[in-house]
């Protein structure tokens, strides 16, 4: 009997889904590491069947592209330092996770996002095999550099916007 309530559960919860129930989401806005920086931004996180669906939009950024990662930590101190290296649960070496998979990149690793000339940028992306609560208490990181994807981090250079990710 327990075994057959398990699995009608499970048709129930995935049908559900397909019904469009209700997603976990999650949120952390984005503020400067250094004082007087006018880095802001915000990250919408959602669960989906894909994975963790990331939206960030960033205002005050120097045009170019720049590093964006999950970091393991779950502070802004010490003008991001304290947010400690890439979040990496499967201890994968650094990649594109939207691309490359969780075995072969960081459980954090967004790649990069663009800014145009007016300061703005946006990316979306869906990161496979993670969920909200993997992330949820971790520091979101804007770095100053473009990830160039290079062994061990990517060489994005320094933290110029944090923010905390949290369940929304």
């Amino acid at each position: 009997m327990t075994r057959l309530r398990r699995g009608m559960g499970l048709v129930c919860v995935m049908a559900a889904c397909g019904a469009g129930a209700l997603l976990r989401t999650g949120h952390a806005t984005l503020g400067a590491t250094t004082p007087g920086s006018a880095v802001a931004g915000t990250v919408t996180l959602t669960e989906q069947a894909e994975g963790l669906h990331v939206a960030i939009r960033v205002t005050g950024v120097a045009a170019g592209d720049h590093g964006i990662h999950i970091h393991e930590q779950g502070s802004c101190a010490e003008a991001g330092l304290a947010a400690g290296g890439h979040f990496n649960p499967a201890q994968a070496p650094h990649g594109l996770l939207p691309q490359d998979g969780p075995h072969k990149a960081h459980g954090g690793d967004l790649g990069n996002i663009t800014v145009q000339a007016d300061g703005t940028g946006t990316l979306e992306a869906t990161l496979p095999g993670v969920l909200l609560k993997d992330v949820t208490g971790r520091a979101m990181i804007l770095h100053e550099k473009r990830d160039d994807f290079g062994q061990p981090t990517g060489n994005a250079g320094g933290r110029i916007g944090c923010g905390i990710i949290e369940e929304a």
